[in-house]
């Protein structure tokens, strides 16, 4: 068999990063790593490649050559990978696929030739022994969770590895929240499954010995869904692992807000070269949170919160929603207030959305507000469902936040005060090391920002200031400089 894996593009969304991605040359933030564990499944006599198609063009040739085309995605990535399968359909070429974006929204591709949705470790198995039989159904699904033991090493070999920012490693699934507008409880439950500490570790020691010495990212949708575990076992090795190779990588990761709990959790952290970590705020009404049941986020100052995140070494990377059915009219300011004051740099702001499936989803499916499926972008101005809050009111309300927040006035300003307020981790502190690529992001930098760029005023007072107030913190505050004009110029077209 020859089997052609195809990774459809990400549209230019917030977490792209493809104008800040310029500044390193590359092309994209992460690679597939769905695709690549799916690869390692595969019989091994099979003749596998890969096309990501954010780093570079799908052929037709490619197409030709290929049995079958095997494309897994998520919502953000509907319209390319539509447009792939539409182009199989066109050579004749079988289609396999996978992945939450097929496992949620199968019903929106009637030209795939054959599903293999939910979780790969099983049913991928039961599409090629019938495969092999020659008897494949359309459909394979199931609503057994496997064992992450049995997730075999991702297929790092496929890789062009120069092309991404950062790698990528699966430590566990599942959430034990429930948030209402969210989906990976939906697809992986709400029983946290570990994979095997060893295994994470070996993962690491094959991307070290393809020579990376960059970002590793754990892609886990909530990383501390069992910290005693994670305490005890996983993070022990890692601060051990990084430490005897000179600490090659640093960690990013998505996390609940209770991280902020565990003095002993947020140390380990720190040793472990964990340096950023997402966090679901969502919101600072108490209202706003009790509808979505965050339950996380109540009771508590999560400004407090976020502070003592920071000042343990690891940069907070914050989610905010507008549009829920409590938002009273002063969400906006109150939204604006809160990213400020909580110096979260990169706040990522959108509108509700109903993903499909989701509890919120069930809700206004019944009381008949749903107007679309979602595009799988939430800072697209747009709304899938109608809201309680007027829409003009709504929109005019985001466009105020985004428009502001990162103006060069407020971003700067906000960046500024996360430093000061930042102190980095000893490990951070050893292991930054200057490279090529790093000098050629700093004179780009200079030249599109401190030239050319509309905040070169608030550039050179963050740079100076940095230079002589923070030094340490200086390459951070150059990516965090080159992120605020991706942001800048991704929602530039909104307003």
């Amino acid at each position: 068999m020859k089997i052609l894996l195809v990774y459809p593009e990400f549209p230019e969304t917030f977490w792209s990063f493809k104008k800040a991605l310029k500044f390193v040359s590359k092309k994209s933030g992460t690679p597939p790593l769905g695709l690549l564990t799916a690869a390692a499944l595969l019989p091994e006599e099979w003749q596998l490649k890969l096309v990501d198609t954010n780093v570079s063009v799908l052929k037709n040739k490619q197409l030709q050559w290929a049995d079958y085309v095997f494309i897994s995605g998520m919502s953000v990535q509907k319209n390319s990978a539509r447009d792939i399968i539409l182009r199989c359909h066109r050579y004749g070429v079988k289609t396999v696929a996978g992945g939450p974006l097929f496992t949620t929204g199968w019903e929106d591709f009637p030209e795939v030739d054959h599903f293999v949705l939910n979780e790969a470790e099983i049913t991928l198995p039961e599409f090629l022994r019938d495969l092999h039989q020659g008897t494949p159904r359309r459909m394979y699904t199931t609503g057994e969770k496997p064992d992450l033991a049995s997730t075999p090493a991702p297929r790092l070999d496929l890789l062009r590895m120069k092309k991404y920012a950062s790698m990528a490693v699966q430590y566990s699934r599942g959430c034990p929240f429930n948030c209402d507008f969210c989906d990976i409880t939906l697809l992986y439950g709400r029983r946290t499954r570990i994979k095997p500490t060893a295994q994470v570790i070996e993962e690491l020691e094959q991307i070290y010995r393809r020579g990376w010495r960059e970002n590793v990212f754990f892609v886990d949708d909530n990383f501390i869904g069992n910290k005693g575990l994670l305490k005890r076992e996983l993070l022990p090795e890692l601060i051990h692992w990084n430490r005897a190779r000179n600490y090659p990588f640093t960690f990013n990761t998505q996390a609940s807000i209770n991280i902020a709990d565990d003095d002993e959790l947020l140390k380990l952290m720190g040793e472990a070269s964990f340096d950023t970590v997402f966090i679901g705020i969502e919101t600072p009404s108490a209202a706003g949170l009790r509808e979505c049941s965050k339950v996380q986020n109540e009771r508590r100052d999560m400004i407090a919160s976020v502070k003592k995140i920071q000042q343990a070494g690891i940069e907070v990377q914050g989610g905010f929603i507008v549009g829920f059915d409590s938002d009273p009219k002063t969400i906006f300011e109150d939204q604006i207030r809160f990213i400020q004051e909580s110096s979260i740099v990169t706040a990522m702001v959108g509108l509700l959305t109903a993903l499909k499936g989701t509890k919120l989803y069930q809700r206004l499916k019944k009381e008949d507000r749903l107007l679309s499926e979602e595009t799988g972008n939430n800072t697209d101005c747009t709304i899938n469902f109608k809201p309680v809050m007027d829409w003009d009111t709504l929109l005019a309300g985001y466009k105020q936040i985004i428009s502001t927040i990162y103006s060069p006035e407020y971003y700067y300003r906000r960046v500024r005060q996360f430093l000061q307020e930042y102190s980095p981790s000893k490990a951070r502190r050893r292991i930054f090391r200057f490279r090529p690529i790093h000098i050629s992001a700093l004179f780009k930098s200079v030249l599109f920002l401190g030239v050319l760029g509309k905040e070169r005023v608030q550039y050179w007072k963050l740079m100076l200031w940095t230079l002589f107030r923070r030094p340490r913190c200086f390459p951070l505050a150059t990516t965090l400089a080159i992120y605020g004009f991706h942001y800048r110029r991704v929602f530039e077209k909104y307003l």
